[in-house]
């Protein structure tokens, strides 16, 4: 089971980040919100990681599909938190 704070505690996190990361135009600011996404991501609920990266192994870690892996989190914690 996965509590309401685990998801609201991630989908806070990463919809932050995530807003950041769509706008920015610096290369530097994106590598550093990649980086710390990873690292929370490496640390968070494994049920709710497994849950969002639906059997991807480097979900939130891969360079090229960095951009995606942190909208589809995003939406998917959003639909979770208002089932």
């Amino acid at each position: 089971m996965i509590g309401k704070d685990c998801i609201e505690t991630a989908y806070s996190f990463l919809h932050q980040k995530q807003r950041i990361y769509a706008h920015s135009s610096l290369d530097w600011q994106k590598d550093d919100i990649e980086i710390a996404i990873g690292d929370y991501a490496s640390g968070m609920n494994r049920e709710l990681y497994d849950l969002l990266a639906r059997g991807r192994a480097d979900f939130l870690h891969d360079h090229a599909r960095f951009a995606n892996d942190i909208a589809e989190a995003v939406a998917t914690l959003e639909n979770m938190l208002y089932q």
